[in-house]
């Protein structure tokens, strides 16, 4: 049973200081329809702009993942984009007042809580997710930095990290099952050593930071007179460094907490290739510049990938989108005029049939009797119903409608269709559909070669109307 695209049953709000600003922040959640993604709204600012959660739109990745366009930017997305994928989120829009994301405890708990409390709810369109089939690489030697995906049946990640000190060494950290984001990884909190706190507090970089909000390492010896003013500055009566070399403001959930804590950033920022994704990545010291980077490849060989899918060689033994009984309930053509027998893929702009030419067309036997040739009237008729299909399947009760050639340009023949062969037919729109009518470029292929191409223009109608004929 195929998945389904999901949102949110209700809106929800979630409110907190700002990292950088220390201001208050309040972001809120909101259901979208089947195919909207995930996209942010800034209601702060006049003409409320949106932006889009996609790793081309990623415009810093200084300590965190800042996303913007021409007017606006929103920073520290990370720990929501996680939540987000963590609960299978398809399409949702979220709305922040501020520049930036609440940080709350510096993990993504609070937003996958307040995604559990408004509700899941189920939309009917398919989820697609994007099969991983080759491995993808990412590396930057100069840090010892190394991403690769390779093919699994799941989505999984595997985080490897090493800051080469006492106190935080080597650790790892898996995920076998999205499902599993709740449970193990969600409330893995950020991390922070004492020098890097340090410097963020001089240069007043994180206003709304406290020690509630990261793990802080110490891995250095640190006087007592130091240890009473961190307690100062961030209104704790008194703070003091456990044997691990972690300071006392909080209890970890896991030895690898860490570790769990970088694979929830890998996650988040990853998420904004923009398709959930069937593969395994392996993580060596991922970070936010790495994980983008990692994310641009992946999403260009998606984008790749998605080009050359409607192109030769065709996966023709695959399960059909419809076969030639569902093809039956859209079309009004019979036997010996229905001639496309499945359709073997199809997005929101392509679609690519087949028909399966044999010896026992009728119209072999006269056409020609000693050499039998395809006539190239039904190989047009055949890419046509072809292209019927995508417009009908465009609409509700595609059973009511009819479809009417208008015109029909640009046809080149250009290799006989010969019993035996088998004809892929790809339909692709020329321009958006607009009152019913349909432009699309039709090219036939027999194996890797085209045998026929013509631009057709068709009209939808429903059953009844015969203005058209």
């Amino acid at each position: 049973m195929n998945d389904k695209q999901k949102t949110i049953a209700a809106t929800v709000t979630v409110s907190g200081k700002g990292l950088h600003t220390g201001m208050d922040v309040m972001l809120k959640f909101n259901p979208a329809p089947a195919g909207y993604g995930i996209r942010f709204k800034r209601v702060d600012i006049e003409g409320q702009p949106v932006i889009k959660a996609d790793c081309d739109n990623v415009t810093d990745t200084n300590r965190g993942t800042t996303i913007g366009n021409n007017s606006s930017q929103i920073s520290t997305i990370e720990h929501v984009m996680a939540a987000l994928a963590g609960m299978e989120i398809d399409n949702i829009l979220v709305e922040v007042n501020n520049f930036e994301t609440p940080i709350l405890d510096g993990s993504s708990k609070y937003f996958t809580e307040a995604l559990v409390k408004a509700g899941i709810e189920e939309q009917e369109a398919e989820k697609k997710y994007f099969e991983i089939d080759k491995v993808l690489t990412y590396t930057d030697p100069e840090n010892k930095l190394e991403m690769l995906i390779i093919p699994s049946d799941e989505f999984r990640i595997s985080v490897m990290i090493d800051f080469e000190t006492e106190v935080l060494s080597t650790q790892n950290a898996t995920l076998d099952k999205i499902s599993d984001f709740n449970k193990e990884i969600a409330n893995c909190r950020t991390f922070v050593f004492l020098h890097e706190l340090e410097y963020l507090l001089n240069n007043n970089l994180i206003k709304g930071g406290d020690l509630s909000t990261a793990i802080v390492f110490v891995n250095r010896i640190i006087s007592q007179e130091e240890l009473d003013r961190l307690a100062k500055l961030f209104n704790k009566p008194s703070v003091k460094v456990l044997r691990k070399g972690i300071l006392n403001n909080l209890n970890l959930y896991f030895e690898n907490e860490p570790a769990r804590h970088k694979l929830l950033d890998v996650i988040g920022d990853i998420a904004l290739v923009g398709v959930p994704i069937k593969g395994h990545i392996i993580a060596k010291k991922p970070g936010h510049k790495a994980n983008i980077e990692f994310a641009k490849i992946i999403k260009q060989y998606i984008v790749e990938k998605e080009k050359n899918r409607f192109k030769p060689p065709f996966d023709l033994i695959k399960q059909p989108i419809y076969d030639i009984n569902d093809i039956k309930k859209m079309l009004p053509h019979r036997p010996p005029f229905l001639l496309v027998d499945k359709i073997i893929d199809m997005d929101e702009k392509h679609i690519a049939g087949v028909k399966n030419v044999t010896m026992n067309e009728g119209f072999f036997a006269g056409h020609f009797p000693d050499e039998p040739v395809m006539p190239g009237v039904l190989q047009i008729e055949s890419m046509a119903q072809t292209g019927g299909i995508f417009m009908l399947n465009k609409i509700d009760n595609p059973e009511n409608y009819l479809t009417y050639f208008l015109k029909i340009d640009n046809v080149k023949f250009r290799n006989k269709v010969v019993p035996g062969d088998t004809l892929v037919f790809v339909c692709t729109l020329i321009s958006p559909i607009r009152r019913g009518l349909c432009h699309m470029k039709g090219i036939g292929y027999v194996g890797n070669k085209p045998v026929i191409e013509g631009d057709l223009l068709a009209q939808i109608t429903k059953k009844n109307n015969n203005k058209k004929s």
